[in-house]
């Protein structure tokens, strides 16, 4: 039956695309909220679900008292003091008279600043950093159950897309593209650098899950005993257990979202965002505010992708700064929802689990299909050392000829709006 449905692999296989593809859907129902609904063209998704890893860290991992006693009050208070200058500086450019004397006082207040922030600030990383770099190094977290850090993560995504919203969607389609893929990167590259915050390229294992680790199911009697009674391996019986415990719950939340989304859809407010979709112009001249209405639906769907990083660092009980990139955060989940359809929640679903399932087993299959191609050719033959080399990039050649061929033949995606 397995081999039917995932043409080679086993249950364990199975279970990890599965819950894989789970998060890839709730990842393309927030691009879909954005796209489909509104007409945002964000490229940041990878930016938003590494914040929701970071929640994951932040929320849930031990707090780390000697972190807190050593630099972890000062890192806050700098961090207050660089909010605070930015405050200072907005209020300065809206209360004082344009001119030299405002331009003076901005720019002295800032410089001031980051000269205080910085004072504050490096002294403080450097203690935290120095703490048990091999393990530690850096604040630690709240200490709180890890289901908590599924709806922080959200929250956290949420309130950078609402900063970053109040500046961005101002932009043209194609600047606010350029400007959410900017400071998607920008986000990568504070989660590589910023050891004290998530350990950097040193990563931070070992993650609280909501389920046991498969090594304590193994060493637990009772689970082994039961395990014994379906004729199972406890190892493969533990790994069974708990991606699909795994499952179960992603389900739950995908079919949770999945009814709000349709429920926001129908409603007047969905309607009103599709007209603000189809024609700003109209929308504005029936007294609608464009703006706040972006900012509202690009702060829901970039929640929905915190959701799904928060969700994806605990299946992997793992946070790697260095594993986010554009083409498996960005690009490919926004072939799901052109490939799902565009503005069709359902649509969204099919497209996150069926390119995902072909991001996963393209590959090998092509590997496969080289091999038969050239099994009748010399074993020096320089062509059959190019098809074989070649059948690593069958992903992308897929990826690439299955968004074109839905394109040309249905342009609307497979499920398409109604």
């Amino acid at each position: 039956m397995t081999d039917f449905l995932f043409f080679s692999g086993s249950w364990n296989s199975a279970l990890v695309i599965l819950n894989m593809g789970l998060i890839s859907a709730i990842m393309a129902i927030g691009v879909n909220i954005q796209w489909g609904f509104a007409g945002l063209f964000n490229v940041g998704i990878m930016g938003f679900t590494a914040l929701g890893g970071l929640a994951v860290v932040l929320t849930s991992t031990p707090v780390i008292p000697a972190a807190w006693t050593s630099g972890g009050v000062s890192i806050v208070m700098a961090l207050v003091m660089g909010a605070m200058t930015v405050v200072a500086g907005v209020m300065i450019t809206k209360f004082m008279a344009p001119g030299k004397l405002r331009a003076l006082v901005l720019a002295g207040m800032m410089i001031a600043g980051f000269f205080v922030y910085r004072a504050i600030f490096d002294p403080a990383v450097g203690a935290v950093e120095a703490i048990n770099p091999a393990l530690q190094g850096n604040i630690g977290g709240l200490g709180l159950p890890v289901l908590l850090a599924w709806p922080a993560g959200g929250l956290l995504a949420a309130g950078a897309a609402w900063l970053i919203g109040k500046t961005a969607l101002g932009l043209r389609s194609d600047y606010l593209a350029i400007a959410t893929l900017g400071i998607a990167e920008i986000i990568i590259a504070v989660l590589k650098n910023e050891d004290w915050l998530s350990r950097g390229v040193k990563n931070v294992v070992g993650l609280p899950r909501p389920l046991p680790y498969e090594v304590d199911l193994q060493n637990d009697p009772g689970f082994v005993e039961s395990a014994a009674g379906f004729g199972l391996d406890p190892v493969l019986a533990s790994t069974i257990y708990v991606k699909a415990g795994y499952a179960l719950m992603f389900t739950a939340v995908l079919l949770a979202l999945l009814w709000m989304a349709q429920m926001a859809l129908k409603s007047p407010w969905g309607r009103m965002m599709r007209a603000i979709r189809d024609n700003e112009t109209a929308a504005e001249a029936m007294g609608k505010n464009v703006t706040r209405r972006h900012l509202q639906i690009f702060v829901l769907g970039s929640a929905i992708c915190g959701i799904a990083g928060a969700m994806m660092t605990t299946l992997d009980s793992q946070l790697t700064p260095g594993t986010y990139n554009p083409l498996r955060f960005t690009f490919l989940i926004w072939v799901m929802v052109i490939v799902g359809g565009s503005g069709n929640n359902f649509g969204a679903v099919l497209g996150g689990m069926l390119i995902w399932f072909f991001w996963i087993k393209v590959e090998p299959m092509g590997i496969l299909l080289m091999e038969f191609v050239t099994s009748g050719m010399d074993e020096g033959s320089a062509l059959k050392t190019h098809l074989l080399e070649s059948a690593s990039h069958m992903r992308l050649f897929t990826m690439g000829l299955i968004l074109l061929l839905v394109l040309r033949f249905s342009p609307r995606g497979l499920i398409p709006e109604k």
